[in-house]
């Protein structure tokens, strides 16, 4: 599991995946998550601009990231 310690009150899906390095850039990120490849909690989320904050779990790839 990556953790990830979010440094304000949120980030964007796509910056957390680009951050983490699970993809290459901001447009593999989009799509992925329009394809249906990440899971925030569990559930598939389709929004690029999801806020992701403290306690979520994103799970892409059979990698989770913790955001701490």
């Amino acid at each position: 599991m990556i953790q990830f310690k979010l440094e304000g009150e949120f980030i964007p899906l796509i910056q957390l995946l680009k951050a983490t390095g699970l993809v290459g850039s901001g447009g593999d990120a989009q799509t992925v998550v329009e394809d249906g490849l990440v899971k925030c909690n569990g559930e598939v989320d389709f929004r690029k601009r999801l806020k992701v904050r403290v306690g979520d779990i994103i799970t892409y790839n059979n990698n989770k990231i913790e955001v701490i």
